[in-house]
C-alpha cells in the first residue's frame, strides 16, 4: 500500500518536526503551504517534506485541500488529510495496511483533547480516504463526500490525536459558516454549525433563530445533534429551559448529556427530588458515544456529585458517600468534594 499523508498550512513552523516525526511512515508526505511568513516551508523542506506554495483567495477550505489533494501522486492508495496540531499515534501504518482491499474510507479514534493526561472528547474520525473519488466540501467545517465511486467504511485500530493550538484565530469561522448556510440552506450540518458559532460569539438572538431554523430543516434527521441544538437554547433563552430540555430528551433519550443538564437544572431549583430522577436516568446510560457531540460536563464528576447531593436530601448518607467518591476518583483535587465527603461520613 502507498500511503501519502497531506495537509494545508499556515505559520506553522513550531508544529513541522512533531507533524513529521508522527507521519514519517508515509511514502508521501506534502504540505500545501497557503501563504506562510514564517520558516514552515523552510523547515519542512529541511525534513524531506514536499511543499507546494497554494494561493486561495477569497478563502475556503474546500478550495485549499482539494487543492493539495489534487497535488498528490496519482498512484497513491490511501491519504490521510492530517492537519499541523494532530498527531498518528504509533503503530497507525500497521492498521491501516490491514484494511480490506475494497475498503474507501477507514475510521478511526479521534481524541480531540485531554484533560491532564486523560482523553477528554473523542469520536469516529473520517479523514483516511482512497486517492480517487474523494472530494472535500463546505467553505469551513468540511467534509469529504465521495464522488462517483462506491464508499466502503471499515473501523480499523488507528488513533489521531488533536493537539490544539490556543494561538490559532477562529475569527474566519462565523463568516465562512453564513457562506455555507447561504450556498446550502438545507444543509442541516451547516446550519447546526451556524448557530452554534453565534452562540460562541454570545449573538443570543441570531443563534436561537439559527437553531429554531435548523430544528425546522426537512435534513435535521440526527436524533443526537437535535437534542445538543435544544440544549444550546436551555442556555440561551433560560425562561424555557425546562421546556428545551425536555425536547432534548424527547430526540434522544439515551444521551446522558439531555439527563445531566436537567439534573443541574433541578439542583438550581433544589428540586431534590428531579435531581435523584434525572441523574438515575443519566447513570443508565453506561457508554459515552463516539461522537463530536459527547460532553466531558456530562462524563465528568459532575452527575456523581449531583447525584450524591440528591441522596443525601433523602437521608441516604452511605449511598451519597458512594456517590461523592466516584466524583471524586474523576477529580481527586476537588476541594469541596472532599468536604462534602467528609460530612456524609461523620458520625
Amino acid at each position: 500500500m502507498r500511503i501519502a499523508v497531506y495537509t494545508i498550512a499556515l505559520n506553522e513552523e513550531k508544529h513541522v518536526q512533531r507533524w513529521f516525526e508522527s507521519a514519517k511512515d508515509a511514502d508521501y508526505l506534502l504540505i500545501a503551504d497557503t501563504g506562510s511568513t514564517d520558516n514552515t516551508a523552510r523547515t519542512a523542506q529541511r525534513l524531506g517534506i514536499n511543499v507546494v506554495s497554494i494561493s486561495v483567495k477569497p478563502w475556503r477550505f474546500d478550495d485549499a485541500r482539494n487543492a493539495a489533494l489534487a497535488l498528490l501522486p496519482d498512484d497513491i492508495d490511501m491519504c490521510i488529510s492530517l492537519d499541523m496540531d494532530e498527531l498518528l499515534v504509533e503503530g497507525w501504518r500497521e492498521a491501516l495496511e490491514s484494511i480490506n482491499k475494497n475498503t474507501t474510507r477507514p475510521r478511526y479514534q479521534y481524541t480531540w483533547n485531554f484533560i491532564g493526561d486523560r482523553p477528554g472528547l473523542q469520536f469516529g474520525g473520517d479523514h483516511i480516504h482512497a486517492r480517487h473519488g474523494y472530494r472535500w466540501k463546505h467553505p469551513v467545517h468540511e467534509v469529504l463526500v465521495p464522488d462517483r465511486v462506491t464508499e466502503v467504511q471499515e473501523w480499523i485500530k488507528l488513533d489521531i490525536h488533536h493537539k490544539a493550538d490556543a494561538s490559532k484565530s477562529r475569527g474566519q469561522y462565523l463568516d465562512l459558516l453564513k457562506l455555507s448556510v447561504e450556498e446550502d440552506p438545507l444543509e442541516s450540518r451547516n446550519a447546526y454549525y451556524y448557530a452554534r458559532e453565534l452562540y460562541f460569539y454570545k449573538k443570543v438572538e441570531e443563534s436561537i433563530e439559527e437553531f429554531k431554523r435548523y430544528l425546522s430543516l426537512p435534513t435535521s434527521t440526527w436524533g443526537a445533534e437535535r437534542a445538543a441544538a435544544y440544549r444550546h437554547l436551555a442556555e440561551l433563552d433560560p425562561e424555557n429551559a425546562r421546556e428545551h430540555l425536555l425536547n432534548a430528551v424527547k430526540e434522544d433519550p439515551q444521551r446522558r448529556e439531555n439527563w445531566v443538564e436537567l439534573a443541574y437544572l433541578a439542583y438550581l431549583k433544589e428540586d431534590w427530588p428531579n435531581v435523584f430522577n434525572y441523574c438515575e436516568r443519566a447513570l443508565k446510560v453506561k457508554d459515552k458515544p463516539l461522537d463530536f457531540l459527547a460532553q466531558d460536563r456530562a462524563w465528568g464528576p459532575l452527575v456523581h456529585d449531583l447525584y450524591s447531593l440528591a441522596l443525601y436530601h433523602k437521608g441516604d448518607y452511605k449511598e451519597a458517600a458512594q456517590s461523592v467518591r466516584k466524583a471524586l476518583e474523576l477529580d481527586p483535587t476537588d476541594q469541596r468534594l472532599l468536604r462534602n465527603l467528609l460530612f456524609f461520613t461523620r458520625d
